[in-house]
């Protein structure tokens, strides 16, 4: 089981060690660039023998399999999912989730709009346009932006019918969301050094130091005493020819990125070790197990056994064609 970020960095030489071992692999890579790099290593794990599960946390991960779920059991056809989380407050942030943020911000993101990929950028205005205000069940509502999680290069590959996939999320408290959006914005986060008083000082470095360094002060500011998170996948298609819209929520007042990323790794690594993949060698995303639901269930079952979570924070709303709803059970 592979945690160690940034996967840009870390994530294919260590798929590849993996692959070369013969040793069953899963990760929670989040980075579009390395998963598409590790997808194509899929004919080494394949001629190896090698099972690989990527991208096993939350988003991706869980909105993955909340994607699966309703497209193996609840619709007959879907069109569209798109994808939104929020999560803050959490102890401490590494270095490495600060640079995955940056590196969000700073690089192209892909959604997949009328049945095509289409190229934005969160800080530019082609991603300013994606932006939309989200309302999340316990948390409130927050602007979302664009996000490079690969949901949105694999969910279409692995659901026929798909013509929109879309990624998007925020940080809370926003002014710490915002202070990385403004260093950004500034050109203070790039990897080539400068010369200051004639030492080396990489941008990047000093942004992610000090962005850490003022972390304590602005959520102290905004009243942010704990971790709390959601993640809101909506899917819709159709059932018995009738349009319909299924929205999976997990929200927790108390867990933030750390257990929400780390809960369904463990599940995905279980279900490995339990030789529940052994038969599919090569690599593929959480969309691509036999079983979301078994996922789903072991996911929940570790949640409530340190009491993180129940079965119950997997909330499921469904949407008729004439607006009514009705939240429905999650048979786990």
């Amino acid at each position: 089981l592979n945690c160690v970020g940034p996967f840009y960095d870390f994530g294919p030489p260590l798929l590849s060690a993996a692959i070369a071992a013969g040793t069953p692999y899963v990760d929670v890579c989040d980075d579009l660039s390395p998963t598409r790099t590790m997808l194509a290593m899929s004919a080494a794990a394949i001629a190896g023998g090698v099972p690989a599960l990527i991208g096993m946390g939350n988003s991706p991960g869980l909105a993955n399999l909340f994607a699966a779920v309703a497209a193996r059991d609840l619709l007959d056809e879907v069109n569209s999912v798109d994808i939104m989380h929020i999560h803050g407050g959490e102890p401490e942030e590494g270095a490495a989730v600060v640079k995955h943020r940056i590196f969000a911000m700073m690089n192209d993101i892909p959604l997949f709009l009328d049945g095509e990929f289409r190229t934005v950028r969160q800080l530019e205005p082609s991603g300013a346009a994606a932006v939309t205000d989200t309302d999340f069940p316990g948390l409130g509502t927050f602007p979302v932006y664009p996000y490079p999680h690969p949901e949105t290069i694999t969910l279409p590959h692995y659901l026929p019918g798909l013509t929109r996939a879309t990624n998007l999320g925020v940080i809370f408290p926003l002014s710490y969301f915002k202070l990385t959006q403004d260093l950004v914005r500034a050109g203070i986060c790039d990897s080539e050094p400068l010369l200051v008083d004639g030492h080396p000082v990489v941008p990047l470095e000093f942004a992610v130091a000090h962005i850490r360094a003022q972390r304590s002060r602005l959520l102290a500011e905004a009243g942010v005493t704990g971790p709390a998170g959601c993640l809101k996948v909506v899917v819709s298609g159709s059932s018995q020819s009738a349009a319909c819209t299924y929205v999976f929520s997990v929200s927790s007042a108390s867990v933030g990125a750390g257990e929400g990323t780390g809960i369904p790794a463990a599940a995905g690594a279980v279900m490995m070790g339990r030789g529940a993949f052994a038969h599919m060698p090569g690599v593929f995303p959480p969309e691509a197990v036999p079983d979301p639901l078994a996922v789903l269930a072991l996911a929940a079952e570790m949640a409530k056994s340190f009491g993180s979570g129940a079965t119950d924070t997997i909330a499921v709303e469904r949407i008729a064609a004439d607006g009514s709803s009705v939240r429905i059970p999650l048979s786990l």
